[in-house]
């Protein structure tokens, strides 16, 4: 599909932008009785404003996705309402081990200042439009209705069967928490539920989130200083063993001011050289620059983290507690557990 230039232009609908998006909060399980249950997709999520040729995609914080993702606004004229807004995901598909899997690093190159590399990747890893929620069809605004009635105009509104899909839903707790353990091998990021009874609140967290939760060890292979915290840690950056390599897996970043700064003291004596450039970031700008500073890998970390993207951590891991107890040589990658693979299109089948 060639790129569309997105127009944000004027849109005069029941609801507008800006909208925050309905928010979640989490729990440990799927809750029961009284809840609709969804895979939680994982990508960006997208609100999308339709008032004829006008179409305009909203982040979570209210930025224009649009100019990233032309081949959405493109589906959006062609595959929806004329009017409408619905909340949804956007997500690109890979195929990978015969299957097709959603793959954030693939989505996360989409945004790219250049014009002409989005095109190119538009066209290279076309993304699709998960819809889960409707806010607005036609003259109506839809956020005093129940999620029951939001979900039947949904599934009334447009088919599901172009780049713009439709999530799945069941108001079985028990599907839902087979989908949560089956579904992560398409790389689906847990489960979310809504009161079937209730109504669409702007920036509430009145939705529930299951996410996986795995906790692994790692070496400690670097630190980047802070960016504001003179003489502290910004993040550590872990290390697992494979075939004879030490292989960068992503980092921990979320500390106390006072941690920062003693964590600082502990690795700075390990370091190995000054400074090394890491890999180019795709969000770099002039003050984050990817670089940081190795150190000898003695040390040891026990982590919590949801999943893995290949061979890095999906997110940010969640730092525990130093394992001074282990030996760095036996940190390695099959200590992780391995989602089975499960294909994109069969969780995107619909099965109320």
């Amino acid at each position: 599909m060639s790129a569309v230039t997105p127009t944000i232009g004027h849109v005069d609908l029941p609801v507008n932008p800006p909208l925050d998006p309905m928010l979640a909060k989490a729990a440990k399980a799927v809750p029961g009785e009284g809840y609709s249950h969804e895979p939680k997709w994982d990508g960006f999520r997208a609100l999308i404003f339709r008032d004829g040729d006008e179409v305009f995609i909203g982040s979570r914080s209210g930025k224009d996705l649009g100019r990233y993702f032309p081949e959405v606004v493109a589906a959006a004229r062609a595959e929806l309402p004329e009017r409408c807004v619905l909340d949804g995901e956007i997500a690109v598909a890979v195929h990978r081990e015969g299957r097709k899997r959603l793959d954030w690093e693939s989505l996360s190159a989409r945004i790219h200042p250049a014009e002409s590399r989005i095109t190119k990747l538009s066209e290279e890893t076309p993304a699709i439009f998960i819809g889960f929620d409707a806010i607005a069809m036609a003259d109506v605004d839809l956020t005093g209705k129940p999620f029951s009635a939001r979900r039947q105009v949904l599934v009334s509104a447009y088919a599901g069967t172009g780049t713009c899909k439709i999530s799945r839903v069941t108001t079985d707790a028990g599907a839902a928490a087979d989908w949560f353990e089956r579904f992560e091998g398409a790389g689906l990021d847990g489960v979310i539920s809504k009161r079937v009874d209730g109504h669409y609140l702007p920036g509430k967290r009145e939705m529930i989130k299951v996410k996986h939760a795995r906790t692994a060890e790692a070496v400690v292979i670097g630190y980047r200083m802070h960016k504001s915290q003179p003489n502290a840690v910004g993040s550590v950056l872990l290390g697992l063993h494979q075939d004879g390599q030490l292989l960068p897996i992503g980092g921990i970043g979320a500390f106390t001011a006072a941690k920062r700064e003693e964590y600082l003291q502990l690795l700075e004596p390990m370091r190995t050289a000054e400074s090394v450039q890491g890999e180019p970031n795709r969000w770099a700008t002039p003050e984050k620059t990817g670089e940081w500073v190795p150190v000898r890998p003695e040390l040891v970390v026990e982590f919590d983290y949801d999943q893995m993207e290949g061979m890095r951590l999906r997110h940010t891991a969640k730092f525990r507690r130093w394992r001074p107890d282990r030996d760095p040589s036996s940190c390695g990658y099959e200590q992780l557990e391995v989602p089975v693979t499960y294909d994109l299109d069969d969780v995107l089948q619909e099965g109320e």
